[in-house]
């Protein structure tokens, strides 16, 4: 388990920089910028509080953090949709994006649930 929580604090983190990068190819616009706030935020809060997460003192506060990062994961997604969908940039890099937040928000849901099953036993 220590195994996997590293490598998913790697993953998001590597994420999260690579949104950090994303944004800074976005055009100079003010849509670009809201946007861009919003998806910075969201990203580097899925790191943050992924790594948050590892160090719950709970089942419970582990739950709770969880939810956190699985609400940022899909907040991230859709700001990435946004970008695709406003043809604000259409790179390699935005679809690769993409498929990395499905895949992270998939593993954080699926987390989510077996720790309330878990706790709920």
């Amino acid at each position: 388990m220590k195994m996997m929580n590293n490598e998913l604090k790697n993953r998001t983190k590597k994420f999260a920089l690579e949104i950090l990068k994303l944004v800074e190819q976005l055009p100079n616009t003010q849509t670009s910028r809201v946007i861009g706030n919003q998806i910075l935020r969201s990203s580097t809060s899925v790191a943050a509080n992924y790594r948050a997460a590892c160090r719950a003192k709970s089942p419970k506060d582990f739950i709770y953090k969880m939810g956190i990062v699985e609400e940022e994961s899909d907040e991230t997604l859709f700001w990435l949709e946004m970008i695709q969908e406003a043809a604000l940039l259409d790179t390699e890099n935005l679809k690769y994006l993409m498929n990395e937040s499905n895949e992270l928000t998939a593993i954080f849901v699926s987390s989510l649930k077996t720790a309330k099953r878990n706790h709920s036993r």
